[in-house]
């Protein structure tokens, strides 16, 4: 009778295990990432945003600190953006801008990372919430709203000398009519006079 040597054995021992053992498990599906939904109650309606945290997470957390801290509650919208009054930039863009509760500015949080829009897949197209900065990684909690698509405003866009771009995480869902509105209210410049009230910002359950 001729017999296995012991390293064959070996082998077909661990062949057979194999043969009987359970199928490997399939993956489990990511669950959808949660879209966060903000309201900026303003003197002129109501602004819905739809965040996108799955994208852009550190700027959602860091605009929701404000949000959830009550820092947009009296904050304003003190700019507005038009083809008539940015006659030093030979790259045209249209935005409103607004900023938290000027008696709370000392107690913003240090400056963000600049998400840039080659990394997140964000484009600032009409309806775009973005962050106000000036250098790479200097956003605090000024942000802006695009009227029309500003596609200038992307990474490797020519509105900004650096090229880098600007923080895109979320759009307006409900009230581009205000958002329009409030791009045609009385400016001295790009400077809305009086300025528009957000008399408060809240998330959406």
């Amino acid at each position: 009778m001729k017999l296995f040597p012991s390293a064959c054995l070996a082998v077909l021992l661990t062949l057979a295990s194999a043969s009987f053992a359970a199928p490997p498990k399939k993956a489990a599906k990511p669950e959808p990432a949660k879209m966060v939904r903000v309201v900026f109650q303003t003197e002129k309606g109501e602004i819905e945003l739809e965040l996108d945290e799955a994208r852009a997470p550190q700027t959602v957390r860091n605009f929701l600190v404000y949000v959830d801290g009550g820092f947009f509650d009296g904050g304003v919208f003190h700019r507005t953006v038009k083809p008539d009054n940015q006659p030093n930039n030979n790259v045209k863009i249209e935005v409103i801008q607004g900023g938290i509760n000027p008696a709370r500015e000392s107690e913003q949080r240090p400056p963000i990372p600049l998400e840039r829009t080659n990394v997140t897949g964000l484009k600032h197209k009409d309806g775009t919430l973005s962050m106000a900065r000036d250098t790479p990684d200097t956003a605090v909690s000024d942000f802006f709203i695009c009227i029309g698509d500003q596609l200038e405003l992307d990474f490797g866009g020519k509105r900004n000398p650096d090229g880098q771009g600007f923080g895109a995480f979320g759009r307006v869902v409900k009230g581009m009519d205000v958002v329009r509105a409030i791009q045609k209210a009385p400016a001295e410049g790009q400077k809305l006079t009086p300025p528009v009230k957000i008399q408060r910002a809240m998330r959406k359950p």
